[in-house]
């Protein structure tokens, strides 16, 4: 399995975006991660296509992860794929067909996720995997960085772990977001988690390049069996 960590953009400087972006790029990290919010469906404003489109042009190569925390993410699937997103996640609790928004986004050719808050039961999920590539777990209440891990998630990823491994779809990556930092990290991964969204912790970090490479060995060395 293979381990990855992604900044998250939200907990940039916003002042000084581009650069910022080229930041995640030396680092080394495997992905950039974007949260888009409406401030309906969470209570934040976030950024829109605009800034994938900066992303693309700041790193062409560096991989953009668009978590869509939207009402209606099936209205703009396609302005966040014509902008830059390589992948792009949806809440199964968005007020949208799933099925059809998830089958839309494959169509487009970029990789395809549901997103959970901590509350939602993982039975919500299971009708859709086929159509996902990841599943990403929130470890906070989405809507704002900073704020503390939510252990109660913790076994909701080892249950999906586990029934993929039973249904041999144990290629579906399991991201984890909110909190995340060496600890936590280290945690979700013990649980069966692969991909580490971390904002605000690698984003103060003097030097992130050494931070992303710690936190992808620390959470490879408990990988969960």
């Amino acid at each position: 399995m293979k381990f990855h960590i992604l900044p998250s953009l939200l907990a940039a400087d916003f002042g000084e975006l581009f650069n910022e972006i080229k930041r995640v790029e030396s680092a080394g990290a495997d992905a950039l991660h974007l949260d888009i919010m409406d401030a309906h469906f969470v209570p934040n404003l976030s950024f829109g296509p605009d800034v994938v489109a900066l992303a693309k042009k700041a790193a062409p190569t560096l991989f953009r992860n668009v978590h869509l925390m939207l009402s209606r993410p099936d209205l703009y699937v396609d302005s966040f794929v014509d902008a830059g997103a390589d992948a792009v996640q949806i809440h199964v609790e968005a007020d949208c067909d799933i099925w059809q928004t998830l089958s839309a986004i494959r169509a487009r050719g970029v990789r395809s996720g549901l997103v959970m808050r901590p509350q939602t039961e993982i039975a919500m999920i299971k009708p859709y995997l086929s159509l996902c590539d990841e599943v990403l777990f929130m470890t906070v209440n989405p809507g704002y960085g900073g704020q503390s891990f939510m252990t109660e998630v913790l076994p909701k990823i080892a249950a999906l772990r586990d029934y993929v491994k039973g249904g041999n779809r144990n290629a579906l990556d399991i991201m984890v977001d909110g909190g995340i930092n060496f600890e936590t990290g280290v945690q979700c991964a013990a649980h069966g988690a692969n991909m580490f969204v971390a904002g605000s912790f690698l984003f103060k970090q003097d030097d992130m390049g050494s931070a992303v490479m710690q936190m992808r060995d620390g959470c490879a060395a408990v990988e969960r069996k």
